[in-house]
């Protein structure tokens, strides 16, 4: 019987994963036979395939510990957090910049990264055969798989630089496959493949509008623009930025900051792409993503980590609402009226409030959303995009409209040269703690002076990457190299 593998090489091994109800992996042997495909031959069944991308997010290995430590614990944001003996792994060498190539959080969002790419190839490879499903769905569905895959390689070409770039499922005794999975693309190539993907995504995605009630979290036509916008905004490409910043529509500033990142603000009127924890079986949220962000010690329930720098917190100008929003403080009372008493043993003066759960708080897996993309981030890349066009005016309108949510007056930023700096503060504290500072600084050139000011060494000419995990480097056997600085 002919057999449909739902596979991936990664790091030169095959890991073999099927579909079901709970989407567990099963044996490394298993396959789907084209009779066992009409299980999924309906609507219900084509979702479950996207619905396994989705899932992909609440992982361990995808969007908590080692990615909390790799993209903010390494930022002049944060600090590790925690007690000073406990390094959580590797969180101590990220923080001072000086991991190597067998860090442990680098090499573990490598390979989540290309397990979840796995699973959009899955749904790519295995849709467009269910031809009971109403096609309509299924060329939705297969936006969304593209949409997501190009979000995966993304976070990949800011952490690693160009990557080897996986399109389809590969066959096992294809020695060309093996090269595609073990040869490293160019960034220009990587970044070339998001965007293809995401113009494909945005020809087939619905507004969010379209969207139920229950599908709100759904990826949409605004959020591939979104991204798109991002991916622009990275290789500097400004006028693509403003055209398709223009092209997110339906959305708006929520009016209160803090609501965002409490539970009646998930999916709310600014959130255009976001990771939902739930904080219920059988869905229980994102593995440890509240937990060890927690507050530690006495009245605390977490493990403390990726705490607030004293430089974010001196970021941040007076009034500015944000501040409280962002920063869970020693001997505060929460909105939910939990109390944070001062502690004499607690070195941490603060904690990552957007982290925070009411309801699950002392709980593994809460019902903590992630917010990856929103409004507000879309105003201040079309205000970045504008003011290096020239169009500065038009910038510090934008500008404002974030100042003024944060109960802040306008900028007193005129020139081009303050108005990029004030755009550039301002996406700092707009967006703390939403794994963008780290690639901020090295995207717009302000890593080394950044870092020294926090009293760390940036290393230009490395640090602007992560390293490649050394075992894909050892395996790949010539056909990869490793970034430079890293051994």
């Amino acid at each position: 019987m002919k057999k449909i593998y739902i596979s991936m090489f990664v790091l030169s091994a095959f890991f073999f994963t099927g579909c079901a109800d709970d989407f567990l992996d099963v044996d490394q042997t298993q396959s789907i036979s084209t009779d066992d495909i009409e299980l999924f031959n309906s609507n219900d069944g084509a979702a479950t395939f996207v619905t396994s991308i989705y899932s992909k997010f609440l992982d361990w290995d995808m969007s908590s510990f080692g990615w909390i430590g790799l993209a903010s614990i390494t930022s002049d944001d944060a600090d590790k957090g925690s007690d000073p003996g406990d390094t959580g792994t590797d969180k101590d060498v990220l923080d001072a910049l000086t991991y190597n190539s067998s860090n442990p959080s680098a090499e573990s969002t490598f390979t989540a990264q290309y397990d979840g790419i796995n699973r959009c190839n899955q749904a790519l490879n295995i849709i467009p055969k269910l031809d009971k499903a109403d096609p309509a769905l299924r060329q939705r569905l297969m936006g969304e798989a593209k949409f997501l895959r190009a979000f995966m390689y993304f976070t990949l070409v800011k952490c690693y630089g160009g990557v080897p770039i996986v399109d389809h499922l590969p066959n096992p005794s294809s020695v060309e496959d093996k090269n595609m999975l073990l040869t490293r693309k160019t960034a220009a190539e990587t970044y070339a493949f998001i965007e293809q993907d995401l113009n494909d995504a945005i020809a087939v995605l619905p507004l969010k509008s379209a969207y139920s009630d229950s599908e709100k979290a759904r990826v949409s036509k605004g959020a591939a623009y979104a991204l798109l916008a991002k991916v622009n905004l990275y290789q500097k490409n400004w006028q693509k930025v403003v055209d398709n910043c223009d092209l997110v529509t339906g959305y708006a500033l929520a009016p209160d900051y803090a609501k965002m990142f409490r539970l009646e603000g998930e999916n709310d009127i600014e959130s255009i792409f976001e990771i939902n924890g739930v904080g219920s079986v059988p869905i229980k949220g994102i593995s440890g993503y509240s937990n060890t962000q927690g507050v530690r010690g006495a009245g605390g329930w977490g493990w403390g980590f990726n705490t607030p720098s004293k430089s974010l917190v001196d970021a941040y100008e007076a009034g500015d609402v944000r501040k409280a929003a962002t920063i869970i403080f020693r001997g505060t009372t929460l909105y939910d009226g939990r109390v944070i008493p001062l502690s004499p043993t607690d070195l941490n003066q603060g904690y990552n409030f957007k982290a925070y759960s009411s309801q699950f708080t002392d709980a593994w897996e809460t019902d903590a959303n992630i917010k990856y993309l929103r409004y507000g981030e879309v105003l201040l890349m079309k205000a970045e995009a504008l003011n290096e066009l020239g169009q500065t005016s038009e910038a510090i309108g934008l500008l404002n409209q974030i100042r003024h949510r944060a109960q802040l007056g306008d900028t007193p930023a005129t020139t081009q040269a303050a108005v990029r700096t004030a755009i550039w503060k301002e996406r700092r504290v707009e967006l703390a703690f939403e794994f963008d500072r780290f690639f901020d600084l090295v995207r717009t050139g302000q890593a080394e002076s950044a870092f020294a000011a926090d009293g760390k060494v940036f290393t230009v000419g490395k640090n602007e990457l992560f390293p490649i995990p050394a075992i894909f480097i050892s395996q790949a056997n010539g056909l990869s190299q490793q970034n430079p600085g890293y051994n």
